[in-house]
């Protein structure tokens, strides 16, 4: 008796995670109003900036979508996984074929690659930003750095950290999840 009552509130405790993933959610109306005072930020120097800076806003307009469909993918995956089924929406036109379909190492992976995706647009911003320095000679000597490595060498490292992560991951997956011969 009593070992059914434990076990049947460790299984009730998933809901616990609901509150979390409800966290998610709203975050993306804090994303959602970031990305709207960015792109109002852009517009009235569309026509003023280079188009390295409008490259470098619009870079940062694409951060934050990746972030937010990153977001989505985790709280959609994660409750389906953890916590329930969404029944209410499984026959929805709108409903994503990969909803209910992404297990928990699928989704690492998923996060894994947006990482990767997310410093890749990261590094490019930071080289842009050298280009435009480049231009202005106050700010040349900005770029210079006197330590082991410069901001932009560590830029790289994290960024191929990050690469060699996701491959070791994805190949760690692929022999865990090998069939048997």
């Amino acid at each position: 008796m009593l070992e059914r009552i434990i076990e049947t509130l460790l299984f009730k405790s998933r809901w616990l995670l609901t509150p979390l993933y409800l966290g998610l959610a709203i975050s993306l109306v804090f994303l959602l109003l970031k990305f709207i005072q960015e792109l109002w930020h852009i517009g009235p120097h569309l026509f003023s900036a280079s188009s390295n800076q409008l490259i470098l806003d619009i870079l940062g307009l694409v951060d934050i979508v990746l972030i937010a469909n990153l977001i989505l993918m985790i709280i959609f995956s994660g409750f389906e996984s953890f916590v329930s089924k969404i029944d209410s929406v499984s026959k929805h036109v709108d409903r994503p074929d990969w909803m209910g379909n992404i297990d928990y190492s699928a989704l690492k992976l998923k996060v894994i690659g947006s990482i990767v995706a997310i410093s890749s647009i990261e590094l490019l911003r930071a080289f842009m930003q050298i280009k435009e320095a480049m231009g202005d000679p106050d700010h040349i000597m900005a770029i210079h750095y006197d330590g082991i490595f410069s901001p932009l060498g560590w830029l790289v490292i994290i960024h191929v950290v990050f690469v060699v992560s996701g491959v070791l991951f994805a190949l760690m997956e692929k022999l865990a999840h090998k069939p048997p011969h």
